[in-house]
């Protein structure tokens, strides 16, 4: 066994979770917790942001409470800057990727879309974005579609966009997301899991073939994180939404796609996972499926602390495997070093 894995379980647990909090200043809970090591990162909404000074301001103060930490780790601090209408900061992107996809010189839009994201969220002091979008969708203003958040309708396309799009981004220094693995182009208007249970009914070679398409050459062009939908896709698993599913994230993403870097969960509060029981629950199940990074998104800190309980207690009982657990952290440890 190695120090890591020997290390404290609530310091461990507290390595996979992304906190968030409401308003435009960092609470002091939230800046205690990272400051004991116990956070990987935290995820900025727009009502975290008023305007660059007061960013600023906050980002320092977050970046300061890391850097007291027993052992200092660069602090993931991420936001939503797809472009188009899903920006959570002024400026670059503002193509949609709807509107990337229909430009007269396509990758080139991408390519543009990715260094302004990169610049914006750097100019901010960010380090990760949550996109590229590489969600293929089937019919036009179904819910992917109807935001302009796909590069179009044919997976080789979205794969061509999206690499180039987060391979700009990446080589300024900022972590790209491939988001939401195996896809929710199939969703229908109303299919939001932010909001309610989806399912997606799309066979398995379709899944395969379209859907999971873009990712093979989203991994070939070195994507640091997946994010993975909270959808329900029976043909590969009919009980459990994707990032609650071994059979999805070990199974295509890690072993038939060969992805090895970050997986990140979709926000924990959806009402997606209603079924599935309280915070504390669906933390374990997600670890257990094989995400690495949980995003504690609802604006409360105590929502973190409940996930990290309960992994730590899972982990101590012997639930969660200790070695896969340290195994998670490490890669979570090492885009944080990447991105120091």
């Amino acid at each position: 066994m190695d120090a890591q894995e020997q290390e404290d379980s609530r310091v461990l647990a507290g390595r996979r979770i992304v906190l968030s909090y409401a308003g435009p200043t960092p609470p002091p809970e939230v800046l205690q917790t990272i400051r004991e090591g116990r956070a990987a990162g935290v995820i900025l909404f727009g009502e975290n942001i008023t305007g660059p000074e007061q960013l600023a301001e906050a980002v320092d103060a977050l970046k300061q409470a890391a850097a007291e930490a027993p052992k200092p780790r660069t602090l993931l601090l991420m936001t939503d800057q797809e472009g188009g209408k899903i920006r959570r900061l002024p400026g670059a992107p503002e193509l949609s990727a709807r509107r990337v996809g229909s430009a007269t010189n396509p990758r080139a839009a991408a390519v543009d879309s990715g260094t302004g994201a990169a610049r914006t969220l750097t100019d901010a002091g960010l380090n990760v974005n949550l996109a590229p979008v590489l969600d293929v969708y089937d019919t036009p203003d179904n819910f992917i579609d109807h935001h302009e958040r796909s590069f179009g309708q044919d997976p080789a396309t979205v794969g061509r966009l999206g690499s180039a799009f987060l391979a700009a981004q990446q080589g300024l220094g900022v972590a790209a997301t491939a988001k939401h693995f195996p896809g929710l182009g199939a969703a229908p208007l109303d299919g939001n899991t932010d909001e309610r249970p989806v399912t997606l009914t799309a066979p398995l070679q379709e899944i395969r073939a379209r859907d999971e398409a873009p990712y093979r050459a989203a991994i070939a062009a070195g994507v640091g994180l997946v994010m993975a939908s909270w959808a329900v896709y029976p043909a590969l698993d009919p009980e459990r939404p994707a990032g609650l599913s071994p059979a999805v994230i070990q199974g295509e993403l890690r072993g038939r796609l060969g992805f090895d870097g970050v997986t990140v969960t979709d926000a924990m509060e959806a009402g997606a996972l209603v079924p599935y029981g309280d915070t504390g629950d669906r933390a374990v199940a997600a670890a257990e499926a094989g995400m690495d990074l949980l995003l504690c998104s609802a604006r409360d800190p105590r929502q973190g602390e409940d996930a990290a309980e309960a992994l730590a207690a899972a982990l101590d009982s012997g639930r969660l495997d200790r070695h896969a657990f340290a195994t998670a952290v490490s890669r979570v440890d090492a885009l944080r070093a990447a991105l120091d």
